[in-house]
C-alpha cells in the first residue's frame, strides 16, 4: 500500500487553502475531490463577499479567523493581481430596528472591526436610492473572484508538490497503526495517509462517518440549508454592498455586486432534505418584498433566478448559530484526523486563516 504524508478530502476553497498550507510546509499532499473539478459546491455558489467580521460572537473562531483571514485575503489578491475590490458595505435599519443596529455595532467593535454610524440622510448621500433610518458603513467589506482565488490556491499547492485527483470519491477510511487507509470509488484501500483532513463541506459529517471506529458523538448532524439567489435585469443604482440586519438563520436577502458591476440578491434560507441547486421562480415574491424594504424603486419584473448554494450547517431551526469546528485528536481522540465541520460563511473570507489553524492542529 502506498503511503503519503497528508490527504485533504474536498477541493473547495477551504480544502485548497489547507492543501497549499501543508504543501508549503513541506508535506507531501494529495487532494481528493469527488466532483470533476474544484469548487463545485458552496465555494462556487456564494456571494463572493469579503466580510469584515461584524456579525460573529466575540472570541469565536468565526470572529477571530474572519478578521485575520480578511486582511490575508486582500493581501493575497493584491500580490497576485487577482480580481478583488474593497467596495464597502452598508447595513441598513428601519425606524424600529435602531436598537438592533446599535447591538450589531457594539458586536463589531468588540471584534475590532472598523465601522461608521450613519443617519438616514448620510446614508442616502452615499446611496441616493436607499431607504433606511440609519446604517452602518463598513469600509473593509469587499468582493473577489472566488474561482480565480481557488485557481491560485491550487497553483501554489501544486508548485509545492501537492496533487489534485478529481472524480475520486472517498468511500472507505480505515485507521491503523501507521495512519488512515483510504479507499476511493468503492475500491479497497490502496493508499495510507499519516494525516487526514476532512474538508468536504456539506458532506464533512458523512465523510467522518466513514472512518471506522470513529466516535459517533463527535460527528454533528447535517442540516441542509439552501440559499437561493436572484439576479437583476439591468444595472442597480448602488455602488456598495447593501445588507439588511441579520436574521436568526442568515444575513438576510442582501444586494451584492460582482466585479463587472452586475447585481444579485440573496441568499434566502430554504430548508431542504438533500443538496439541491435549482432555484424556484416562485420564491421571487418574497425577494421583492425583502428588497423593497431598502430599495423601494425595485421595478416589477426586474428579478430572474440565478443560482443556489448549500450551507455547511450543523445547527437546526431555532438553534443558535454554531461556530466553526476544527476538530483534531484533542477533541475526538483519534490521532492524525482533522475534521472541519460547519465551515459556512464567513468561510471564504477566513479561508487562509482557517488553513493555518488547521495545519497547526494536525501537526
Amino acid at each position: 500500500m502506498d503511503s503519503i504524508d497528508a490527504v485533504v478530502i474536498g477541493a473547495g476553497v477551504i480544502g485548497l487553502a489547507v492543501a497549499r498550507e501543508l504543501a508549503m510546509a513541506g508535506h507531501e499532499t494529495l487532494i481528493l475531490e469527488a466532483e470533476r473539478g474544484i469548487g463545485a459546491g458552496a465555494s462556487s455558489r456564494n456571494s463572493e463577499v469579503i466580510h469584515a467580521g461584524l456579525y460573529y460572537a466575540p472570541g469565536s473562531l468565526k470572529a477571530r479567523l474572519c478578521v485575520a483571514g480578511r486582511e490575508r485575503l486582500y493581501e493575497f489578491c493584491r500580490t497576485r493581481n487577482l480580481p478583488a475590490q474593497r467596495l464597502a458595505k452598508l447595513i441598513v435599519a428601519g425606524p424600529t430596528q435602531l436598537p438592533e443596529l446599535e447591538h450589531l455595532a457594539a458586536n463589531a467593535r468588540a471584534n475590532g472591526v472598523e465601522l461608521e454610524w450613519l443617519d438616514g440622510s448620510a446614508a442616502r448621500a452615499l446611496e441616493p436610492e436607499l431607504t433606511c433610518a440609519a446604517a452602518l458603513h463598513s469600509p473593509l467589506s469587499g468582493i473577489l473572484d472566488a474561482h480565480a482565488f481557488m485557481l491560485a490556491l491550487l497553483a501554489e499547492a501544486e508548485t509545492h508538490g501537492a496533487t489534485l485527483a478529481c472524480r475520486s470519491r472517498v468511500t472507505r477510511l480505515v485507521p491503523d497503526e501507521s495512519g488512515i487507509a483510504i479507499g476511493v470509488n468503492g475500491a479497497d484501500p490502496a493508499l495510507r495517509a499519516r494525516r487526514l483532513i476532512n474538508s468536504a463541506g456539506v458532506q464533512a459529517p458523512q465523510v467522518a462517518g466513514l472512518i471506522e471506529g470513529f466516535p459517533a458523538q463527535h460527528i454533528p448532524r447535517t442540516f441542509y440549508s439552501k440559499g437561493n439567489y436572484f439576479s437583476l435585469r439591468g444595472r442597480a443604482p448602488f455602488r456598495r454592498l447593501i445588507y439588511p440586519l441579520p436574521e436568526s438563520q442568515g444575513l438576510g436577502i442582501h444586494l451584492t455586486l460582482d466585479l463587472a458591476g452586475r447585481a444579485r440578491f440573496g441568499p434566502d434560507v430554504e430548508r431542504v432534505d438533500r443538496s439541491d441547486f435549482t432555484v424556484d421562480p416562485g420564491r421571487a415574491p418574497a425577494f421583492y418584498e425583502a428588497i423593497r424594504r431598502y430599495w423601494r424603486g425595485l421595478p416589477d419584473g426586474a428579478l430572474e433566478p440565478a443560482y443556489a448554494g448549500m450551507r455547511a450547517r450543523i445547527y437546526g431551526p431555532g438553534e443558535s448559530a454554531a461556530d466553526f469546528r476544527i476538530d483534531g485528536a484533542l477533541q475526538h481522540g483519534m490521532q492524525g484526523v482533522l475534521n472541519l465541520f460547519g465551515i459556512e460563511s464567513p468561510g471564504l473570507t477566513a479561508s487562509l486563516a482557517i488553513a493555518s489553524e488547521a495545519a497547526s492542529r494536525i501537526g
